[in-house]
């Protein structure tokens, strides 16, 4: 798409998704259709659309079911797994952190594998700082990690369940993280893997991605820019309810071709 866009990217994929049941009895979160497409072919049409080449998946619950759905190759994507055996009692964090190679390996994206997007939101983060999470409006139906933006576009600070409540209190704006994310390598090397070594070496292994983030913003000045995605279609896919969301929200559209792996 652009000569700056990343080639790599992480996809964060271990979880058993039990708030998801009993949708997510029977196969992984990643694989539970929307209007007949799974989460995870759809994150991959769209990588693969924005120009990446390799993908990293971090598997855990059922992670067969993943690899026979996605095969090693998906479109121009090389597909790899990397294995999570403490998938039940560790945070995605440690998820990441599993996926250091690749990371140090150049510009990346990170995404988690719960959340269903349409191709703009790729494209919003490649227009965006080398370093940029994509983020929206918090409404009243969404919960999860929110985030407060200075004046000059940057995340200032993250919130961690944020539910309508928050809404209705005095204070600023706040943002839903769409949980997908860009990272420079030169960022990805000073500051992301380091800390990620830092925290898991220190047992924090339940630690979530957001929270070592917003450590990273606030004690360790690292400058994240805010890709605004007001109006996009995307939503994070948490529990029945975001499910039946996420099928009103992209009613409008066919599932995807099959596509051989």
């Amino acid at each position: 798409m652009t000569i700056n866009a990343p080639k790599k990217a992480v996809i964060l994929a271990a979880g058993i998704g039990s708030r998801l049941r009993p949708l997510t009895d029977l196969r992984p979160k990643p694989l539970v259709e929307v209007n007949g497409t799974a989460i995870l072919h759809n994150a991959l049409r769209n990588l693969d659309t924005a120009g990446v080449e390799e993908v990293a998946i971090v598997v855990g619950y059922r992670k067969d079911a993943i690899e026979y759905a996605c095969g090693h190759r998906f479109g121009a994507l090389e597909i790899k797994y990397l294995d999570s055996p403490a998938f039940d009692s560790t945070g995605s964090a440690y998820s990441l952190w599993l996926a250091r190679d690749i990371l140090l390996s150049g510009d990346c994206y990170i995404l988690e594998g719960d959340v269903f997007f349409e191709q703009e939101v790729l494209r919003y983060l490649i227009r965006s700082a080398p370093d940029a999470a994509a983020v929206a409006p918090l409404n009243g139906l969404m919960e999860g990690s929110a985030v407060v933006l200075s004046d000059s576009g940057l995340i200032s600070e993250f919130r961690m369940k944020q539910t309508a409540e928050n809404l209705a209190t005095d204070g600023p704006p706040l943002y839903k993280t769409i949980n997908l994310l860009r990272f420079s390598a030169s960022t990805l090397r000073s500051t992301i893997v380091p800390a990620l070594d830092e925290i898991i070496g220190s047992g924090a292994t339940r630690a979530y991605t957001e929270e070592l983030l917003a450590y990273l913003i606030e004690r360790r000045g690292l400058r994240l820019a805010a890709a605004r995605c007001d109006g996009l279609k995307w939503y994070e896919i948490d529990t029945p309810a975001d499910w039946r969301i996420a099928e009103s929200i992209f009613a409008d559209r066919p599932p995807f071709p099959p596509l051989s792996t």
